[in-house]
Formats: structure tokens, C-alpha cells, sequence
């Protein structure tokens, strides 16, 4: 039997920053593999280098060394324009802070990444209308950011990021900016719409108790992944091989 295409694959990445005269490294030997519809939590102390990773598996940065494979494409090397088109494709992105357009409303901000790539104005509309919705977000549609809570802002993000139905979807503390409450709702509802969608997850987080609720933990110490623990998706009996 052929080996199934993992969603995301990193193969001995290595990340040096030069601090001064002296090189510093953040990422040592880091391998990972996330398959189809798998949710992973990357959680370490602050300064471990999780968003250096998450940025590096993002596309947005560029290893030292080492191979970055999506959707079993090679992606380590390649132009501003090819990796611009993978992350177009294949990558949704969720940061702590929401980072919607202010001028625009919450359907617009969804609406606005579909347009780009090339769908027509009704089947974003649609489409956005309907994560809006999934998010809880049915009567805020035409609020402005200004307008809406940390929570709801944060939901819209989420909507956004799933907007172009990602391959792989990368959250860097997405609930961090909320008071825990709102963080536990938000993140339930994130989940909740990844597994519903399909798509594959790596979601950095340090709240302990929301990572165990997705399929397996790895964890970032020192810039290497040093400890990685299995939950529910080998629980259930997945077969990957």
C-alpha cells in the first residue's frame, strides 16, 4: 500500500538567527508530520520557538536547513510568487491578535480573501455568510471590528482563515489575547469547525487543558521537539499507513 501524502511534513529544520557576532539557534532537528484531518497542539514556554516554527511552516520564513513538504509538495526552496500561491492554496493562518481590515465589516473581511483568489462575489458571500454562522456570528455580519467584542473579533479571524478552505490551518495563540471564558468558547468553536471541515491543524496554545482535547500534543523545549504525546486520534484506531 502506498503511503498516504501528509498534510504537512518537516524534515530536519534547523533555524539560526545571527544576535550580534553570535549565532543563535532556535529550531534543532525539528521533525513533524500531521496527517489528513489531524489536529496537533504545539505547546513550550514562551521563547521556545513555536512561532518561529509555526512561521517556518507557514512559508513566511525560511529555514537554515532542512525540507518543508504540504500536501506532499516540496516547498523548502522556491520564488516569492510560488510560495505566495502554496500559502494561497493550502494555508489558512490564525494569530493572537485578529488583524481584520477596520474599515471593512465582518462578512467583508471574509468575503475579501475569496475575491482574491478568484471566486465570484455571491459564492463568497455565501460561503462567508455560512462560517460566519458556524462561528455563532449570524447577527454581528455587519458590525465593523470596532464594533464587535475580543471574542467576536477573534471568531471573525478564524472565519477568515478558513475562508479558502486550507489544506492546513495554523493558529499561534489564538485565544491569548482573550480572558479564559471567552479563550475556552472561541478555541471549542475553532475546533469544533476544523474537525467539521476536514482540514488538518497545527495550533500553538499554552493552556494545557484545551491541547488534550486534540489529537496529539508535541512539545517545543529549547527549539527542539523534545516530547510528543498521542490522544485521541490514535485512540480511535486511525490507520495512517
Amino acid at each position: 500500500m502506498n503511503k498516504k501524502v501528509t498534510t504537512l511534513t518537516l524534515k530536519n529544520i534547523y533555524k539560526t538567527f545571527m544576535q550580534g557576532n553570535e549565532p543563535l539557534r532556535v529550531l534543532q532537528d525539528v521533525n513533524l508530520e500531521i496527517k489528513p484531518k489531524e489536529v496537533v497542539a504545539l505547546i513550550g514556554p514562551s521563547g521556545s520557538g513555536k512561532s518561529t516554527l509555526l512561521q517556518i511552516a507557514g512559508l513566511l520564513e525560511e529555514p537554515s536547513s532542512g525540507e518543508i513538504f504540504i500536501n506532499g509538495e516540496e516547498c523548502s526552496v522556491g520564488n516569492d510568487t510560488i510560495r505566495t500561491s502554496l500559502r494561497r492554496d493550502y494555508l489558512g493562518f490564525v494569530y493572537q491578535y485578529h488583524n481584520l481590515l477596520p474599515d471593512f465589516d465582518a462578512l467583508e473581511n471574509v468575503i475579501l480573501p475569496q475575491l482574491i483568489s478568484g471566486v465570484t462575489y455571491k459564492d463568497a458571500k455565501q460561503k462567508a455568510s455560512w462560517l460566519l454562522h458556524r462561528m455563532g456570528l449570524d447577527e454581528r455580519e455587519h458590525h465593523r471590528p470596532a464594533e464587535l467584542s475580543g471574542g467576536e473579533q477573534q471568531r471573525v479571524a478564524i472565519a477568515r482563515a478558513l475562508a479558502n478552505t486550507p489544506k492546513l490551518l495554523l493558529a499561534d495563540e489564538p485565544t491569548g489575547n482573550l480572558d479564559p471564558n471567552t479563550a475556552d468558547n472561541v478555541f471549542l468553536t475553532l475546533l469544533d469547525v476544523v474537525k467539521e471541515t476536514g482540514l488538518s491543524a497545527l495550533i500553538a496554545t499554552h493552556n494545557i487543558d484545551l491541547a488534550h482535547k486534540m489529537d496529539r500534543e508535541v512539545t517545543l523545549k529549547d527549539g527542539k521537539l523534545i516530547d510528543i504525546r498521542a490522544t485521541n486520534f490514535i485512540a480511535k484506531g486511525e490507520n495512517f499507513y
